[in-house]
């Protein structure tokens, strides 16, 4: 980091806090897509305790950012739980900084007593890892247990065996994760186990579950994952203004798209008076194809998040949603979708 990035980062801190912020226990919870870590999130913030304050810095490989609305329709800040993304691809590109500075700020308005941070499933967990565990962060976080989700089935899948940002996920890892151990076939917790010995650490414990239903007792711990030193290289740029927080145009609606690692991400976001019809857009979102598909929205039945992979579509009612968001992430571009949404606009 340079710095002059340290001295913005450090006058911000002095800025908006009236003493040092220290040794917040920080975990990284990672996985591939549609792993199941948005639901171990929302999990482990629904057990939080109470007298606790946990921030999550979400990181999302699409542009327009919608985790972040999801933890906040659920959790909000009177129950004491501080949401912060950094959308648009790994938040570990450019140098670091979009990160660096969603996590000061961040920690500076939260000052929590736990840090949750979540890269994006498509990210460079090293290259996050070296970040978190740099010079401007050693004394700021206190790194515990790096947990792993990890769908056995996925193993039979080149596109996941073969990719290395899974296998990089696998390597970091304290503690693997096998979710969605109700879906496995015969042999899936012993495959999992098998490829643990020649891709994770000697040390690395596993455990399985389902529904992303993990204890936060797995979050405790110092980790004992050594960071490799830095590459000297990073991947995409974020641009000056991301989607997620440019004003909405006169129609109503802006899209934004992505591509890296072999996948494609096209998102919008709608204005707020843009109210859905709920029964026209469950059945869009039910006849949807896609890696993972995630989004909020305003309908006219209320308010409602949805998460989609390869296993099902779920819907989750939300307290809150200031605006409707979605992204789907597939390996081939859709070219309908943007149509079928606008159908299901009631005005």
């Amino acid at each position: 980091m340079t710095n002059a990035v340290a001295d913005t980062i450090e006058d911000h801190t002095m800025n908006t806090t009236t003493s040092p912020i220290t040794a917040v226990p920080t975990n990284i919870i990672t996985g591939f897509l549609g792993v199941g870590k948005t639901s171990a999130i929302l999990h482990l913030l629904k057990h939080k305790p109470d007298n606790e304050r946990w921030a999550v810095l979400v990181n999302e490989f699409g542009e327009i950012g919608v985790d972040g609305s999801l933890f906040e329709g659920k959790h909000g800040e009177e129950g004491g739980v501080f949401i912060r993304e950094v959308p648009g691809g790994c938040m570990c590109c450019a140098a670091g900084l979009p990160m660096q500075i969603a996590l000061n700020q961040l920690l500076s308005r939260a000052k929590p007593d736990r840090l949750l941070i979540e890269p994006t499933g498509l990210g460079h967990p090293k290259e996050v890892l070296q970040v978190l565990s740099g010079e401007y962060n050693r004394d700021l976080l206190l790194l515990q247990k790096i947990i792993t989700l990890v769908d056995a089935r996925k193993l039979s899948d080149e596109r996941y065996t073969s990719h290395d940002t899974f296998n990089q996920q696998i390597a970091i890892a304290d503690i693997i994760v096998g979710n969605k151990v109700d879906l496995y076939p015969k042999g899936g917790k012993e495959a999992l186990k098998h490829y643990m010995l020649s891709h994770a650490r000697p040390d690395a414990e596993i455990v399985f579950t389902q529904h992303g239903e993990i204890s936060s007792a797995l979050l405790q711990g110092a980790t004992s994952t050594q960071a490799d030193q830095p590459s000297g290289h990073h991947h995409t740029a974020h641009q000056t203004v991301p989607a997620s927080q440019l004003p909405i145009p006169d129609c109503g609606y802006i899209k934004a798209t992505n591509q890296g690692e072999g996948f494609n991400s096209v998102g919008w976001r709608f204005s707020p008076d843009k109210v859905f019809s709920y029964n026209k857009l469950f059945a869009v979102l039910t006849g949807l194809h896609a890696e993972r598909m995630k989004a909020v929205f305003i309908t006219d039945d209320g308010l409602f998040g949805y998460n989609l992979t390869p296993d099902a579509l779920t819907e989750l009612p939300l307290d809150e949603c200031l605006e409707s968001r979605v992204e789907v992430i597939s390996d081939q571009p859709n070219t309908d979708l943007e149509a079928q949404l606008l159908d299901c606009l009631t005005q």
